[in-house]
């Protein structure tokens, strides 16, 4: 009969040590329990044990400046790390550090039990190596919510990894914020993050910006440019709103992917790609893929790690934290400083969100500046949230604006993306290209492919538009277009 394993486990609260002892020992382990680092370090150094269990916060010693020294002198001993902090860096630190799993507190005792058997069977590989951790008090994410907790375990087991990720969740929810965690805290901490979006991109443009392209590719192309695969080597490339990427891009980036290397537009040499790939969306992807706008093997190859990140309204137990912080990151950018009293954050907490956590930094940002009060009541929040001024996700802050501001803004965007570089030359012509299409084919839709009547409403000559019909690749068939 084999010597059961045994179990250390180190936690200043005498409640949670008589739970896990009585869970272990039911379960078949031996355990000991001490309530400090010190005593948990010498029977490590001593030799004892199988699997340790601590606790962050220690009366001596942070159970996470352990773990380094453990590994040191006992590399096989697997290690499982609780702690109420519940914060990423955390669950970072804890990961990065040589834990082999994190649980935040409170957690299910049963939960528990089955990490120590798969800690205590799970074939080990060889230690993954230490990275460096920004500063405890620069926090990417807010939140201690259950919800947040489990997106927080799914990123520190992606740090050390390339694996491709797709970041699903409303409009404002903070997809740009993981996508960057990720970036930040992991292997590729030391190259670029470059985004681009998808949906700020004229679909004409969007290959040329992601491979860049050779002179002489198209009208305008006067010089070689970059792109952004190219300006994300070593790093990651982060694909926002991935479900606007034209079908033609699509294909392209699934070459990328599958045998990774990519050609310019216009070049004919390959490239080897050096990046890794995070992809969001706020759109049903697998709604696109039965409406064949979004390629299904595309999609595979860039959900291969789905994350979710649930609307404000599923966690609304980490408003109170992100008012907190977005209270905070306001006064010190001058605005003066305010808090919400009691009732206020109770009102907070009851409103539905439809513009996320983008939509409460908003509302806060505009209350550091425009009350003069110090302490925030539940009437000027009730004020607010009854539409006093608009508390916008970015598309409802569109609504009803005309063409030539839709344009502007959706231009805005356009050029903004590049940061301080200039974009691609030869927008002129594609910009014109891409408003041509859709106009032309609107037309030849509503008079049901009648080429005369499409041509009087656009007011242009019937010869003009079927040589645009040519030169945009239009099929037109009668009753509308193919």
């Amino acid at each position: 009969m084999s010597t059961p394993s045994t179990i250390l486990v180190a936690d200043d609260d005498r409640g949670i040590r008589t739970v896990l002892a009585q869970a272990l020992g039911r379960a078949g382990y031996e355990v000991r329990t001490t309530g400090n680092a010190s005593t948990l370090w010498r029977w490590v150094s001593e030799g004892e044990g199988d699997l340790v269990i601590t606790d962050v916060v220690m009366p001596d010693e942070s159970g996470l400046d352990l773990l380094p020294r453990i590994k040191k002198i006992r590399p096989e001993m697997r290690i499982i790390v609780m702690s109420a902090q519940n914060t990423l860096l955390t669950a970072v630190k804890a990961t990065q550090r040589g834990a082999f799993e994190y649980l935040p507190k409170p957690f299910d005792i049963k939960e528990l039990v089955s990490v120590v058997n798969r800690a205590l069977t799970t074939p080990r590989s060889q230690p993954s190596e230490d990275g460096a951790v920004e500063d405890e008090e620069k926090l990417p994410l807010i939140g201690r919510s259950a919800a947040m907790q489990e997106i927080y375990r799914t990123l520190a087991r992606l740090m050390g990894t390339d694996l491709s990720v797709m970041i699903t969740g409303e409009s404002g929810t903070g997809k740009e914020l993981v996508a960057r965690a990720l970036h930040n805290y992991g292997k590729r901490r030391n190259g670029s993050f470059v985004a681009i979006n998808m949906a700020a991109i004229p679909r004409e443009l969007i290959e040329s910006e992601l491979f860049g392209h050779e002179k002489g590719a198209f009208t305008g192309a006067t010089q070689r440019a970059s792109g952004r695969f190219e300006q994300a080597e070593g790093g990651t490339l982060f694909l926002d709103e991935i479900g606007d990427m034209p079908p033609e891009a699509q294909t392209r980036l699934l070459r990328v992917l599958q045998e990774g290397e990519y050609t310019t537009v216009g070049g004919r040499t390959p490239i080897r790609a050096n990046v890794r790939i995070v992809a969001a969306t706020h759109r049903d992807l697998t709604q696109l893929i039965r409406q064949g706008l979004f390629r299904e093997d595309l999609f595979y190859r860039l959900n291969v790690v789905p994350i979710r990140l649930p609307p404000l309204r599923e966690r609304t137990e980490d408003i109170p934290e992100l008012v907190r912080h977005f209270l905070s990151q306001a006064g010190a950018e001058g605005l003066p400083p305010k808090a919400i009293d009691s009732q206020a954050m109770d009102r907070l907490k009851r409103h539905r969100w439809p513009g996320n956590v983008r939509e409460l930094e908003n509302l806060v940002r505009r209350l550091g500046a425009l009350y003069s009060q110090e302490v925030i009541g539940v009437d000027v929040i009730e004020a607010e949230l009854a539409g006093g001024a608009p508390i916008a996700d970015a598309v409802a802050s569109v609504e009803g604006e005309g063409l030539s501001a839709s344009v502007e803004r959706h231009l805005r965007e356009y050029f903004s993306s590049h940061g301080d570089n200039l974009p691609p030359p030869g927008i002129y012509d594609r910009v014109l290209r891409e408003v041509e299409r859709p106009l032309i084919s609107l037309a030849l839709e509503v008079t049901r492919g009648n080429q005369i009547k499409a041509a009087h409403i656009l007011g242009v000559n019937r010869n003009t538009l079927r040589k645009k019909i040519r030169d945009l690749d239009l099929s037109v068939a009668r009753g509308g277009l193919k």
